[in-house]
């Protein structure tokens, strides 16, 4: 039976895993580091009595993820902006590849 294809990522820090043809159970962490720090956080949710999916966020890291999605969001508006005022598609295609950057930064949460 052939694997998906979709790529995988990390559970811990969210880098992409490299395809394996390789048969058995596939990869859930780039590497052993990962593989702890994951099971350090599974170990501490337990403990809390949160629930197993909570996602817990200190201050600093809400603050900062707020900042990001607030780059998008200014982002996204530009290119309307810019859009709506008549701009070339040569810069429209370059705010669009800023946004996807930006759009692609906040993937990774950690």
């Amino acid at each position: 039976m052939p694997r998906n294809v979709a790529p995988r990522h990390c559970g811990w820090c969210g880098s992409r895993l490299e395809q394996s043809s390789a048969r058995g159970r596939r990869r859930r962490y780039c590497g052993q580091s990962c593989r702890q720090r994951a099971y350090e956080r599974r170990a501490a949710v337990q403990r809390s009595g949160l629930p197993e999916d909570a996602v817990v966020l200190s201050d600093t890291e809400l603050a900062a993820l707020q900042d990001r999605l607030f780059q998008l969001r200014c982002a996204a508006e530009d290119v309307v902006t810019a859009a709506d005022d008549g701009a070339g598609s040569d810069e429209l295609r370059r705010m669009a590849l800023e946004l996807a950057l930006t759009a692609r930064g906040l993937e990774r949460l950690r």
